[in-house]
This record gives C-alpha cells, structure tokens and sequence, in this order.
C-alpha cells in the first residue's frame, strides 16, 4: 500500500555529513544538559507517599495544589487519575515528614478545601528510597539489554556494520528524549521509561525497514554506487514511513492533548521519540553503513567458475 510513487530518487547521502554534524550538536547538547541539569525524578524513583482519593463531583486541582502547599506540602503533585473526579497525590520523601501521618494529614487538607466534595480515601503507597533505587537499576537495566538484544539481532539479520549503525541511530534518539526531560525539568517517571523502552523498538523498526531494501537494492541494481542504493532505499520507504509514523503520531498525539495529566509525559516521551526516530532512521543510521563501507559484495556473493575436466 501506498500513499504516493516517487519517481526520482532524492540525494539524501548528498547532504549526509550536514545532517549528522546536527546530529552531533544536538547529541552534544543533550548530554550537556543531563550532566548539568539531571533528570526530575518521579516519586517511583526517589520514594514517597502516593494517596489517591475519591470525588462524588470532579474537584478543581489549583485550589488542592495551594492548601496542600499550605499545609507543608509545597512539593505535592496533584493530578487526575483514570477519571475527573479521581486524584492521585506524589509526595515526596523528606527528612521532615513523618510518613505514618500522611494520608491522615492529606484527607483533612482536602476535606477543608472549600467548594469540593469531602473526598474518599482509596488508598495509601509509600515507596521507600531503598525501593526507588532498585527502580532505578532495574530501569537502566532493562534499557541496557534491550539495546544489546537490538544489536544481536541485526548483528545476525544483517552484518555488523548494520547492527552498529542502527544502535547509534537508537542512543541518538534516546539520549536526546532525556536531554529534553532534562533541559524543560518535566518528570521522569516509570511510564516515560516504558516509552523511552517504546521508542527503542519502534525506531529499530524503520532502520530494519530502510537496510532490507538497501540489501535488496544491492541485489537487484548492479549498476548503483552505495551512496545512489542508500538514496533509492529510502526514498521508496517514504511512503510506507508517512503511513505507519502518521498513524502512529495521530494516535499519540490523541494521547498528548486528551489523555489528561497522567499519560501526558508518556506521550510526550514518545512524540519526540517518534520525530527523532524517523530522522535517525534515514539521515543518522543510513550515511553510518555508507561511511563504515557497506559495498555489494558483501550481500552478492561471486560466481564460482567450474573446473573444466581434465581428460
């Protein structure tokens, strides 16, 4: 299926170093800015209190956020939860909160705040600083196998000099995700890392999608040079790059404008990573196989002369 036929292939390698010193300068910056700045850690990570409440009418948040500020609690997050008059309230872990307290101390806040229904309590977490550690190790390693099993498999699919690109490509679009997070301070949160982990996959994906054809086009058309098969290889992916990552983004972006506060970093994550993904795709990952010498004899191997019979 497809949307449209472009009948010439677009230069891409033409421009191949202009689009990877941008690569570099943004990469450069978002690691510039994780060192600096770091990454605003959710309560899952850091440990905390989480108390989610009840409404009969669905409250006004602002009003909550400033008498739980009020109340000792200038660092709470207040934001709805599965519905509008759900709320789930992140406190996080200080050397001056008594945590047995909490819940109680929350409930008479919100039950003061006027024009609101008294809320019920539905239920009460604390996650200690041990356990948010733990998150954290186990988060970074499940990043690290996912990026080693990525590799491995392009490593067997296709060559090394695939499988090392394609890793590159996915670092790039990663690293940039957290360079965001860490340059606007938006919270990092467990459904950020499942979309990070997401974007891993789903950039993978079209680099699969992008070196098939170029392997194919290698087979195929003898007379190209490298750079005129990379061209040719994603300039007859486009189409199929504007159905999937259009359809794609439409949903995400649902998710992004409508999806509330809870899902709103989540789709956030994945908006950036998507965009990222279809540039490190075709203008990172493909000009790294050119410069790291793909050729054709390493898809077509040579034909073997039979040995005439000595009679």
């Amino acid at each position: 299926m497809e949307f449209f036929r472009i009948r010439k292939d677009i230069p891409f390698m033409r421009h191949a170093l202009v689009f990877n010193i941008i690569s570099v300068i943004t990469f450069a910056l978002a690691v510039f800015f994780i060192a600096t700045r770091g990454l605003h850690l959710s309560v899952e990570f850091t440990g905390g209190t989480l108390v989610e409440v009840s409404y009969a009418e669905a409250p006004q948040l602002e009003p909550i956020r400033q008498a739980l500020g009020a109340s000792g609690y200038p660092d709470a997050q207040v934001q709805n939860f599965g519905s509008a008059r759900d709320l789930l309230i992140r406190l996080p872990n200080r050397d001056d909160l008594d945590t047995s307290k909490v819940s109680q101390n929350v409930l008479a806040t919100l039950t003061a705040v006027e024009g609101s229904s008294p809320p019920e309590l539905r239920r009460v977490e604390f996650v200690g600083p041990q356990v948010g550690k733990e998150l954290a190790a186990d988060g970074s390693m499940a990043l690290l196998l996912v990026i080693v099993g990525i590799m491995i498999y392009l490593a067997l699919r296709f060559e090394w000099r695939f499988a090392v690109s394609a890793i590159i490509a996915n670092m790039h679009d990663v690293i940039i995700i957290l360079g965001f997070f860490a340059f606007f301070q938006w919270e990092f949160s467990l459904p950020v890392l499942a979309a990070v982990l997401a974007v891993l996959g789903y950039s993978v994906n079209e680099s699969v999608v992008v070196f098939d054809r170029v392997r194919e086009t290698f087979k195929k058309k003898r007379n190209m040079t490298t750079p005129q098969v990379l061209d040719h290889a994603i300039t007859s992916t486009i189409s199929r790059t504007v159905i999937t990552h259009g359809s794609t983004q439409v949903m995400v972006l649902s998710m992004l404008l409508f999806g509330g506060e809870t899902l709103y970093y989540f789709a956030l994550a994945l908006t950036i990573g998507i965009l990222f993904g279809i540039y490190s795709s075709v203008l990172v990952a493909s000009p790294l196989v050119m410069w790291l010498g793909v050729s054709r004899e390493q898809f077509v191997k040579p034909k073997k002369e039979k040995e005439e019979a000595v009679v």
